[in-house]
């Protein structure tokens, strides 16, 4: 039975992952910050209590050795981060102590107590910043834009040093905005989804969002962690893109958002003044607030995830209208108490 290791096991991206190692027969250790919440999707994924729950935190050198020492792990998922890209415009110094540093720590610990362990780390399309509409691939140069996107470059570029320098089966996955029906609600697309929810059952009159022209490439998270998985499975380490190809703005999420809870949304007035009203009743229900928009944003990100497709059979199956819709199916069904196919 092999063994893995999920730092930040109670995200999004580390509950798809326990449920799909348990399911390949994995014994899986999750570890997260004492305090967090996130318990919530093991139990929607039904898992909740499968995982062995490590104490890890990757402030504290001492604390991620004794771990790795006691565990020998097969493979380690590295998702542990502060993950909020306004957030490090005034945490500039934490972000960088979790995200960067705190992956120097894990990297060396590996290194002096479980060598042939193979490792992934979760790296960001924010590296890419503004470098243009043209598909990002794994040659494409970085230009982040936000201290969240500097302090994943470090983590990146030291993963790769360690694989070159250190010879260890280390991995980056370059993940593009991937999201879910487990998505927390202070991102874009599960703040949306919550909020037309509570708009379609009476709940809440209007959702204030940020900058409606920030296009991205979103995918399925469910269907991505299985691309993490492929990526530690290979003979030789390498970096991989995770991406649809396809690029999408926030306005056209929150248009098939509203389209599939049965609201037809209109757009009027411009920048701040912008405003997403039902075309049925007449009522305002988009809202533009300053305060979600970014020091500094990136205009567009697209992947190109070929190598993924060539070298792991890799390719997302659920593309942005379905993404979209699944999410919002969900949230509504959540709302009505009813299960969840997740």
């Amino acid at each position: 039975m092999k063994k893995a290791l999920i730092t930040g096991y109670r995200g999004q991206d580390g509950a798809y992952l326990s449920r799909f190692l348990l399911g390949k027969g994995y014994e899986v250790y999750g570890a997260d910050r004492a305090g967090d919440s996130g318990q919530w999707r093991l139990r929607e994924l039904g898992i909740e209590g499968r995982v062995k729950e490590v104490a890890l935190d990757l402030l504290e050198a001492s604390n991620i050795s004794d771990a790795l020492e006691k565990i020998q792990p097969d493979e380690i998922y590295n998702f542990a981060a502060q993950s909020f890209v306004l957030v490090s415009f005034t945490q500039p110094v934490l972000t960088a102590e979790i995200n960067a540093v705190g992956v120097a720590r894990l990297l060396e610990a590996v290194r002096k107590t479980c060598p042939k362990a193979r490792f992934f780390q979760a790296s960001t399309a924010e590296l890419f910043g503004s470098t243009g509409s043209a598909q990002k691939n794994e040659t494409t140069d970085f230009h982040p834009r936000s201290p969240y996107a500097v302090s994943k470059l470090y983590a990146h570029w030291l993963t790769v040093n360690y694989r070159q320098a250190q010879g260890m089966y280390a991995c980056n996955g370059i993940l593009f905005n991937h999201e879910s029906p487990l998505r927390g609600e202070e991102f874009v697309t599960r703040k949306i989804t919550t909020a037309v929810a509570r708009i379609k059952n009476g709940l809440q009159e209007t959702v204030a969002v940020g900058n409606l022209d920030a296009l991205r490439d979103w995918g399925y998270a469910k269907e991505y962690v299985e691309g993490m998985w492929l990526m530690l499975q290979q003979p030789e380490a390498d970096d991989y893109i995770l991406a649809t190809g396809e690029v999408h703005s926030v306005r056209e999420f929150i248009a098939e958002a509203f389209a599939a809870a049965g609201m037809d949304l209109e757009w009027k007035g411009e920048g701040l003044d912008e405003k997403g009203i039902d075309a049925r009743t007449g009522k305002v229900r988009v809202e533009i607030s300053k305060e979600f928009y970014r020091p500094a944003d990136v205009k567009e990100l697209v992947g190109d995830a070929a190598k993924a497709k060539r070298v792991l059979g890799w390719e997302p199956k659920i593309k942005f209208k379905d993404l979209a819709a699944l999410m919002m199916d969900a949230e509504l069904k959540r709302q009505e108490n009813i299960k969840v196919d997740l």
